[in-house]
């Protein structure tokens, strides 16, 4: 057992994690869904050995917030993952689960009040961290095309209304100019030149390949989540522009 980071966390410990790397502390907030049935049922995985999976915390529906790994330890959420060539991301950030049955239960909404409990939580530990609203990444942001949650029903625009995470509005989609599988050429690499200076993890060649197509399609279901396909259009490429120029690090 050990005392809760978070002021209104209950403390059920898992014993899947370890130290954080090289003395790391966590600069980045990575949210999950569980992708399981029921809450209780992601709970109970999470905290069994065979699993070798855990998060920091996992909010029930009802707003209820376990804590399962202090955070100074590094809790085994992300897997193989990578942001801004940071490619240890469990020793670089707070896990946290949300309890939703997620695309394989048909993507339902996530409750208000689970949603006001993952505000909170995540205003308490990028209070104490000093963690940037754009380090307030998804699963699928860290891990292109291996994962896809917590999915484009999550509702960033709240998080951001209360100060997490970094967003803009999406630009509405209007056809036009598209970059899609098996293009090629100076206006790809453009592309793949801001997605990767966002953060995502794509090598810049000019091919629009599967890892971009990948790619794509996790920045969609992040930032332009009406429709999440992998083809870049004028609506992803806008978007994706105008998250850039609004970048601190940028000084705007």
């Amino acid at each position: 057992m050990f005392d809760p980071d978070f002021a209104g966390a209950d403390v059920v410990p898992s014993p899947n994690h370890g130290g954080r790397r090289e003395g790391r502390s966590p600069d980045m907030i990575v949210l999950h869904y569980t992708g399981m049935p029921t809450a209780d049922a992601a709970l109970d995985w999470l905290c069994r050995p065979e699993s070798e999976v855990s998060s920091h915390y996992m909010v029930y529906e009802d707003g209820r917030i376990v804590q399962l790994v202090p955070e100074s330890r590094r809790a085994w959420h992300a897997g193989k993952s990578s942001w801004m060539g940071e490619i240890d991301i469990n020793s670089a950030s707070i896990g946290i689960e949300i309890a939703n049955p997620g695309h394989p239960g048909g993507l339902p909404p996530f409750p208000e009040k689970q949603i006001a409990a993952v505000v909170e939580l995540c205003q308490d530990c990028g209070a104490r961290w000093q963690i940037a609203p754009e380090r307030v990444l998804a699963h699928s942001d860290v891990a292109p095309i291996r994962k896809v949650d917590p999915g484009e029903n999550f509702p960033w625009a709240a998080l951001h209304a209360a100060g997490v995470g970094h967003l803009v509005e999406p630009a509405p989609i209007t056809g036009g100019r598209f970059f899609q599988r098996g293009d090629s050429g100076q206006p790809v690499e453009a592309l793949q030149s801001m997605l990767a200076y966002y953060g995502y993890a794509l090598d810049i060649h000019g091919e629009f390949d599967a890892r971009t197509e990948g790619v794509v399609a996790a920045f969609q279901r992040h930032f332009r989540p009406e429709k999440v396909d992998g083809v870049a259009d004028s609506s992803t490429i806008d978007t994706l522009h105008r998250l850039l120029t609004s970048l601190p690090r940028l000084g705007s």
